[in-house]
Formats: C-alpha cells, structure tokens, sequence
C-alpha cells in the first residue's frame, strides 16, 4: 500500500513538473515571441528614421508637402494635418449635439402629445369624401418617405453604429451591418436626388408661402395656446405644411450635392473638400431628421384623419373644411367631389364593357 501512494505521489510530482516545465517554456516562447516583434519594429523604426531622417518624418507629421510622381491633389501630402480640426469638429461637436437633437425631438413631440394632445375635429365627420391625392401624388410622397427614412437609418448606423450596435454584436456581423449601412447609403443616395427634383417640380406652386401663411403661423396653426382649436384658415397647404416642404427641398439639396462630392471622388476633390462636403452632408441630414420626427408626429398621432388622405386620396369634408377651408371652397363643387360620383363611374365603365363586348 505504502509503495502504491508513493509510485502515485511520484506520478502527481512529475506531472506538476512536467506542466510547470511545459507553462514555463510556452510562456518563454510567447515572451521571445513580443520581444522579437518589439525589437522587429524598433528596427523597422529605426531603420526608417536612419533612412531618412528624423528631420524628414517630422516634416510628414507636420504635413509637409514632398515629391510624387502622382499628378492628382495633395498627394504629396501623406498627413493632413488641418484633417484633424475635421475629425475633432465631427467626433467631439456635431456627433454629440446630433444625437441630442434627434433625442431632444422625439422628447418634445412625446411631452406635446401627453400635454397638448391630439388636434381633434371640433365637428363629426359627414361621411362625404373630398379627393386631395392623386394615385402618382401618393406613391411620390411614400416612395420619398422610405427613401428619406433608410437613408437616414443608414446614416446614422455610419455615425453612431460604433457606439449602439458595435458593442453588443460580435466583429464579423458588425463587419456586415457596416458594410451594408454604407453600401445601402451610397446607392440610393442619387434616387433621393432624382426624388427630390420630382418633388419640386410638382409641387413647389402649392407651397408658395402668402398671408394666409403668416396669419396661420400668428396663430400657431391652432394648435397650442389661446387659438387651440379654432383651425385658421389655410389653402390647399397651410404654413407648416409649407416650412416642411422647403426645408426637404433647401436641405435635401446641400444633402444631394454634397453626397455627390462624396459618393464620385473623381473630379478632383481634394481632402479640403470631402471634409466640408462631410459636415454640410451631416448638418443638414440632421436638420432634416428632427424636421421629419414632427412631421411623422403630426401625421400620425397629432391631428385626427391627417393621414386619411395619403393612404386613400380622399379626406373627410369636416376635416376639409376645418383645416384647409379656403380649398375646400374651391373644389367642394368640382364633379368629382360630389356624392356618388364614384358609383356613377363605376356604372357607366360597366356599361362601356357590356357595349364593348355585344
């Protein structure tokens, strides 16, 4: 028994040992390992530093200007050193207040819809449909919409996915969300262009901001403080519809040209140029975002039957009348206005198919 335990004590002390020696040699080599790529680079230093001189290589750093046989802009600059007033403008400044501004937004419409809470129309509704929207109307504001929203996700995936998303998902699928993010951004960017061009042409007329804008805006479009409620009057437009409108359009084009500048580095464009391209492309992106969070509010939580008619093309009469009272004067007599008009069509494409086919 005596020499059992100790042939098995033996045994245990020379495994032990035998680990140890293994762990000791192992963490030599992971030591020589460190030290020969540290001596590696302090060589490759070393030996540029020699090569050139430290003069040189504090030049680089400064930004210095050399020789290159390239014949595009600054490409004898290897670092750009007023770069780096960019980055601090980008990282430190705009980024923060951005997110403080989207956040601030979402903030602001929440705390309206717990305090002020919907407009409501001050009458029931009649039944009876006004066309508003056209078929081509519709799917221009929806196809802009889902434009304007993914593009504005992906965006701001770019700016912010290293702070939400990066940490919590593994390396090689953040690799992918930020692959795709930018990708997505970059294609669809010039069919936001041709989109907003659309938008203009059919229609910057409705949105020419007159007197009756100014007296609307006087009374806070009736919805808050002592004229809540009382709807003044509005044309087919009324003024924050319009403000809407020309910030999509005014904003919409620094974010196309400058997005152009980014997306077609061809041209020219030295690092000067990307770099502004970049902020005015963010500013403005932003401006537009937090313009859209209270559009989208309005739309969808903040005046009852708003969106009727971007989903059916007809709105109510007693909406019409109490929001845009001065249009529905002008059309609440038009054919296609009056009731039964819809069955009379329908009738009569029936009768046109059963003459067709006698």
């Amino acid at each position: 028994m005596t020499k059992r335990i100790r042939r098995w004590f033996t045994l245990l002390v020379t495994a032990f040992m035998l680990t140890f020696a293994l762990s000791a040699i192992a963490s030599e080599e992971s030591s020589q390992k460190i030290n020969n790529e540290r001596l590696g680079e302090s060589v490759v230093k070393s030996e540029m530093t020699g090569f050139a001189g430290a003069d040189y290589w504090r030049a680089v750093k400064n930004g210095q200007e050399g020789t290159t046989t390239s014949k595009s802009p600054e490409h004898g600059v290897l670092i750009s050193v007023p770069g780096q007033t960019w980055f601090i403008l980008k990282e430190k400044w705009m980024s923060p207040l951005g997110a403080l501004a989207i956040f601030g937004s979402l903030a602001m419409v929440a705390l309206a819809y717990v305090t002020i809470g919907p407009l409501k129309l001050s009458k029931p509704k009649t039944g009876r449909k006004i066309k508003r929207w056209s078929r081509m109307d519709r799917a221009l504001h929806w196809s802009m919409a889902f434009t304007f929203l993914t593009l504005a996700f992906s965006g701001l995936t770019l700016v912010y996915g290293k702070h939400f998303i990066k940490p919590i998902v593994p390396s090689e699928i953040w690799g992918w969300v930020i692959y795709a993010a930018k990708q997505y951004h970059n294609y669809m960017g010039p069919i936001f262009a041709i989109l907003l061009f659309t938008v203009l042409i059919k229609w910057w007329r409705k949105s020419i901001v007159n007197k009756v804008d100014i007296v609307w805006f006087m009374k806070l479009g009736g919805m808050v403080g002592k004229h809540k409620g009382k709807h003044p009057s509005a044309g087919f437009s009324n003024g924050g519809e319009k403000v809407i409108f020309w910030l999509l359009i005014w904003f919409g084009i620094f974010i196309a040209v400058s997005g152009f500048v980014l997306d077609f580095p061809i041209f020219g464009q030295t690092r000067r140029d990307m770099e502004l391209s970049n902020l005015v492309h963010m500013f403005s992106a932003l401006i537009l975002i937090c313009g859209f969070v209270f559009h989208i509010y309005i739309g969808l939580f903040g005046m009852e039957a708003a969106l009727d008619g971007m989903i059916t093309g007809e709105v109510d009469e007693t909406w019409a009348k109490e929001h845009h009272d001065l249009w529905y004067d002008d059309v609440k007599d038009l054919p296609e206005n009056q009731p039964g008009y819809d069955e009379k069509l329908d009738a009569e494409s029936k009768g046109k198919a059963s003459q067709d086919n006698v």
